[in-house]
């Protein structure tokens, strides 16, 4: 069986990492054990940054030296010794080394920035070949007319034919949006069969620098801002060389200013400009030259610009330092979040992933990693979009997962709070979030009609009419009424707010569903090739027998919905009769309970937790049992017990602990920690996305 497949390039930044990227997030989906090799590398003391971008990315196991063949220094000097059997035949016992610890490996080709592109096209061909593996050519169409582009096309197949290399696809990269669907029409007439072609359109929000990258390459020394700020996008060059206000005049969206360090009058009007709000997002200020600000200048821009735009010093002078950062070329680095969201949502929508891997003939991983899990988090919220509130609209971490699920297609989003504040936000982060709603609870046109629907819900505690208007015009009431009245699917909050102000809304409006007595929680546990659930650690301090029964179904129901078998171990500190006491009997008999209600699932207790989890433990303790030792879901007595085991297994075993996802509401909402990354709050976004399918 074909265990890999070579991506390769005809030319320089063809964009086929854009490609790289999207097959990665398909196949860490499907496949257990994935491998990452190049066959040459500039400097094997430096790490590549192809390799550093998929390692940071997909966490590879792997040491770089086995990621790669050899040096080009190396393979220079094999070739110049007339040694090339030999120069393939190393990288060739390298890619086996690393084959035979993997299930699939992707091969990236050459970059064409060291040699002729006739010798490294001839160098993937061969290579690919030697390896045994199939070849993806990715080719650029930036540019191009369709007769150009069909041109290319025709070249480099007819140039892998003569080289007997099979032709996994076609991908052409950076196409015009308007000619894309034309394009594939006249290549697929003159391909016909042979193999599937797909057209990737021009994004510019792959086409331009980061500020990041270009203080990077110019060495630009930041004077103040921070290091968050890096990603924004350049999307002009502006030489600020005359007076202030014509210069102001000139900003557009994304500039990069550069002017001389004396310049306090320029200095201080772009700060002033990006502070006001009133212009364009400005992605950066460089000052140049050996001229430094003014003491008190200094002292401005440090305090001003510390938060919203990042201020680097060059020794160049302006008009070498323009020309400098106007070469840089774009590329996508382990730091660029925003960049790789894009690009795998260009992808995603572009070439279709099953038909490629379906023609490599893969065979599916039996294991879980939590990278698979995270994929099919995200694949399965896009497959029937859904609509979610975000209640907590000026948090940078909510901002930035907003505008990741945007680009990844995994629902649509609804941001609440100041619109002129939340957008003035936005344009500081240098984000785009132009498809988001937002609405002011505040002064929305549906805050008399969510007061009355609190009114009447409530007025049996007493609440008046005047107290539900204050109420719902807070942004996690305004959001839960939201989800009730069907505005949204539903909501997640919590990274400012506490527990009990994200569920307390909730558990007063949309309330449980029918026939669930209560409302629980559960942790997705990500080891290393397994998922568990873990239920209910957040929630429910001491829940009866039969809450403990709907605390079991619904967290077994939770894990079919989410890919995984459930196998319910109801926990105890006894394993099956042999203990006794008010503890080990409320286990005993919500088992009995959940049994009785859903005797198609698979739930048995009690169980201690290593008879649940360990084979040869529960051989000993529980033989018969078709639970033990084979548990995915794993249901605490109270929550004293579930709190310190998910937290022991996170750090203790290092696990990505996912949650926590509550269950048995009318609707969902979901809790998030206060110190939640911005890949927890994607993560929790799309759980939430997948709940309303349901």
């Amino acid at each position: 069986m074909t265990k890999g497949l070579y991506i390769t390039s005809a030319e320089p930044y063809s964009g086929k990492t854009i490609m790289v990227l999207g097959l990665m997030e398909f196949l860490v989906g499907r496949i257990g054990r994935i491998g990452f090799f190049r066959p040459l590398i500039h400097n094997h003391r430096k790490v590549d940054p192809f390799i550093s971008l998929i390692m940071s990315r997909y966490q590879m196991p792997q040491h770089q030296e086995t990621m790669f063949g050899c040096t080009f220094g190396t393979a220079r000097d094999l070739l110049v010794e007339g040694r090339q059997e030999d120069l393939y035949s190393l990288i060739l016992e390298k890619y086996k080394a690393l084959e035979a610890q993997c299930d699939f490996v992707v091969c990236v080709g050459t970059d064409y920035t060291d040699a002729a592109i006739s010798v490294e096209l001839e160098f993937n061909m061969a290579m690919a070949n030697h390896l045994g593996i199939p070849m993806l050519p990715v080719l650029k169409g930036k540019d191009k007319p369709v007769s150009h582009i069909l041109e290319s096309t025709q070249v480099i197949v007819n140039l892998l034919r003569d080289h007997r290399c099979d032709i996994l696809a076609v991908v052409i990269t950076h196409v015009a949006p308007d000619s894309r669907e034309g394009m594939l029409f006249v290549l697929g007439q003159v391909f016909k069969d042979d193999f599937p072609i797909y057209a990737i359109a021009e994004d510019p929000r792959l086409q331009k620098p980061t500020i990041g990258e270009v203080a990077e390459s110019i060495d630009a020394v930041l004077v103040s801002g921070s290091k968050d700020l890096y990603d924004g996008l350049v999307r002009s060059i502006k030489i600020a060389a005359m007076e202030l206000p014509n210069f102001l005049e000139q900003i557009e969206e994304g500039s990069l200013i550069i002017t001389t360090g004396d310049r306090s009058d320029i200095i201080l009007g772009v700060l002033a400009a990006e502070l006001s709000g009133l212009y364009p997002h400005i992605a950066g200020l460089i000052l140049t030259g050996k001229f430094k600000p003014a003491h008190n200048i200094q002292q401005l821009v440090e305090c001003l610009g510390a938060k919203t735009l990042p201020v680097f010093a060059v020794n160049e002078d302006t008009f070498s330092t323009a020309i400098a950062a106007d070469a840089v070329e774009c590329c996508i680095g382990p730091r660029d979040q925003r960049k790789i969201a894009a690009a795998l949502g260009l992808v995603e929508c572009s070439v279709n992933l099953h038909e490629i891997v379906d023609r490599v003939a893969l065979t599916p991983s039996e294991h879980m990693t939590p990278l698979m899990f995270q994929y099919e988090l995200i694949h399965q919220a896009q497959r029937n979009r859904k609509h979610i509130v975000l209640p907590e609209g000026m948090e940078e971490r909510v901002l930035r997962a907003a505008e990741i699920a945007l680009f990844r297609d995994i629902c649509d989003i609804t941001l609440l709070g100041n619109e002129q504040d939340i957008r003035r936000k936005i344009s500081s982060l240098g984000l785009s979030l132009e498809k988001a709603s937002i609405i002011d609870p505040m002064t929305s046109g549906w805050l008399d009609t969510f007061s009355d629907t609190y009114y009447e819900l409530r007025k049996h505690k007493c609440t008046s009419k005047q107290l539900a208007y204050e109420i719902m015009a807070e942004p996690t009431f305004f959001g839960t009424m939201m989800a009730h009245l069907g505005y949204v699917d539903g909501m997640v909050s919590g990274a400012t707010h506490t527990t009990a102000d994200t569920i307390r809304p909730a558990f007063q409006i949309i309330k449980t569903q029918p026939g669930i007595s209560i409302v629980s929680s559960v942790f997705f546990m990500c080891l290393e090739d397994q998922v568990l659930v873990y239920g209910d650690c957040a929630i429910n301090p001491d829940p009866s027998a039969e809450q403990l029964a709907d605390i079991a179904i619904n967290s077994a129901l939770t894990a079919q919905a989410f890919g995984i078998e459930p196998r319910v171990a109801m926990l105890s500190y006894s394993t099956g009769e042999s203990g006794q006491g008010p503890e080990v009997d409320k286990v005993r008999l919500a088992t009995r309970m959940a049994q009785e209600r859903r005797p198609d699932l698979k739930i048995e207790g009690p169980l201690q937790y290593d008879a649940a989890i360990d084979i040869d433990v529960a051989k000993l303790k529980s033989p018969d049992s078709k639970v033990a030792g084979h548990a995915t879901v794993f249901i605490f007595p109270d929550l004293n017990a579930g709190n310190n085991a998910y937290k022991a297994v996170q750090r203790a075993a290092g696990a990505v602990a996912i949650g926590p996802v509550l269950q048995g509401l009318n609707k969902p909402v979901n809790d998030l920690s206060r110190g939640a990354l911005v890949s927890d709050i994607v993560n929790t976004i799309a759980i939430t996305a997948i709940q309303a399918q349901l």
